[in-house]
């Protein structure tokens, strides 16, 4: 551990500044319209940063380059996907948003199909964003604690307790605000971290690319179709899908529409926003790369116990407190600590917005006075936040928390997108049609996520999915799209035969 008085007072300096800065929105989040859209006056740029920060959160920061570390650039390939997604975006789901005009994602589910698609996909909604700022907490404890040698879960119960009252105050004006500010901060300090990894690294920039050349770590994985492995077209086709739930029913993203002064500006910043994430993933990945060529180098540098690959997640942590210069050390951590933060408050304030929405107005028998949701807001904002500290402690001790965070993500969400898709591109579909498409692709995504866990020792080991778990998203959701389309195709065709009797 490194404790550096400068290192600490920039850190604390800078939070307490972004803070300050986020909890600055308090006066003009009076109402519980403002708390959730705020004034529908934000510059397109802003919002395009705050779409591209979503995307890089501490997640980017600490779990990109510990990936790159541990193995190769395959998870980059779920970058490649982000121009289908955001060009769908764009073509179809901002106008479809902006069109219902409701401040929650899943309105739209209702007018399709009844309030069960509406409860059963922002249900599977809450679920993915406490699991989300689970996996934050976790990122953002790993810096501090090398940096100041505090304990992990008492960061991580501080962090998420400091990020609940931050987004109460702040409202999504702050969050948004926020997360530009930072986006631009992140990219700062990940580009002067990579400059100063080549410029101390023995034998400079070419000596990084000839030691990664050497154990094939640029390598994108392999190109074989076999589904048990994280595959390139296994990561890629999980990108699209992934990425385009995020774009199509992910609250966090669809407020931002909402948010925007017109169509044209969400359309805009959804765009540019998404896009900005590859040459951003894309550094992390080259931070990665450039930290195991460094440690091979002067592998004496590096503690016994980080050259596990269960400790890959804190290597960059560890190389940012104890070999960047004073101050700057103090600076980056405040950034991902920031940011993390930021990122967090999007999912409380979005998580808030849903329970307001789709549940308390949804179904108050009685009008629902601004008083009464603006206190649903702040109790279902503590809850939220309650519930992601659990979480991150209890992630504290897994092998790789990008791959913990994308297999929860798959399993939570494998049912959001088929049924999502079903609405919007499905025009003759029935209400019976998507429950059975919704009920099959329920089974499925329980096989799919159980069955290697029940089925391990044989002859019961046959009957466990050979599907890599990325896929459990992907194949979910291509069985209720189907089943579902299928199974109001035979319905309308037995009313047709109905009518003709």
């Amino acid at each position: 551990m490194r404790l550096n008085t400068l290192d600490l007072v920039v850190f604390l300096g800078y939070m307490l500044g972004i803070t300050l800065f986020g909890s600055s929105f308090y006066s003009k989040n009076k109402s519980s319209e403002a708390f959730t859209l705020g004034t529908n006056n934000f510059p397109t740029w802003v919002v395009g940063m705050s779409i591209f920060a979503t995307f890089v959160s501490s997640i980017s920061f600490i779990a990109l380059p510990g990936n790159a570390f541990q193995s190769n650039w395959n998870a980059f390939v779920f970058s490649l996907s982000l121009p289908v997604a955001s060009y769908i975006a764009v073509k179809f789901f901002v106008p479809l948003y902006r069109k219902v005009n409701s401040p929650s994602a899943y309105t739209f589910l209702e007018y399709r199909f009844g309030p069960w698609a509406r409860i059963y996909v922002s249900a599977c909604y809450l679920l993915t964003q406490v699991m989300r700022m689970g996996t934050i907490l976790y990122l953002l404890a790993l810096p501090v604690n090398s940096m100041f040698g505090w304990d992990i879960m008492t960061i991580i119960c501080i962090t998420g307790l400091l990020v609940m009252v931050y987004s109460l105050l702040g409202g999504i004006q702050g969050v948004i605000w926020t997360d530009a500010i930072q986006g631009i901060v992140l990219i700062s300090g990940a580009l002067f971290c990579l400059a100063y990894i080549l410029v101390t690294i023995p034998g400079g920039p070419s000596a990084v690319f000839e030691i990664a050349s050497q154990q094939d770590k640029f390598s994108l994985g392999s190109f074989s179709l076999h589904v048990s492995e994280s595959t390139f077209w296994v990561v890629l086709i999980y990108g699209i899908f992934i990425n385009l739930q995020n774009y199509g029913i992910d609250q966090n993203y669809v407020q931002r529409y909402m948010a925007s002064r017109t169509e044209g500006e969400a359309k805009r910043s959804a765009f540019w926003g998404g896009l900005l994430y590859i040459p951003v993933s894309l550094l992390f990945f080259i931070i990665g790369t450039a930290l195991y060529a460094y440690y091979t180098a002067l592998p004496e540098q590096l503690p016994a116990d980080l050259r596990n690959k269960a400790m890959s997640d804190r290597v960059f942590p560890y190389f940012i407190v104890h070999k960047l210069p004073a101050g700057f050390t103090g600076l980056l951590i405040a950034s991902i600590f920031a940011a993390g933060m930021s990122t967090i408050s999007t999912s409380i304030n979005s998580s808030a917005t849903v329970v307001l929405t789709d549940y308390y107005k949804r179904y108050k028998k009685s009008k629902v006075t601004d008083q009464q949701a603006i206190r649903v807001l702040y109790l279902t904002s503590v809850v939220v936040s309650l519930l992601g500290i659990v979480i991150g402690i209890a992630l504290i001790n897994v092998k790789s928390a990008l791959d913990a965070w994308w297999k929860l993500a798959s399993v939570f969400s494998g049912g959001m997108l088929g049924l999502f898709l079903l609405a919007a591109f499905v025009k003759q579909i029935s209400q019976k049609g998507a429950i059975a498409g919704m009920v099959a692709g329920i089974v499925a995504i329980l096989w799919l996520s159980l069955s290697p866990v029940i089925f391990t020792e044989e002859p019961l080991k046959q009957f466990a999915s050979p599907f890599h778990g990325y896929l459990t998203i992907v194949l979910g959701t291509l069985i209720i799209f189907v089943v579902g389309f299928l199974a109001s195709v035979l319905a309308n065709k037995g009313k047709e035969k109905q009518v003709e009797v």
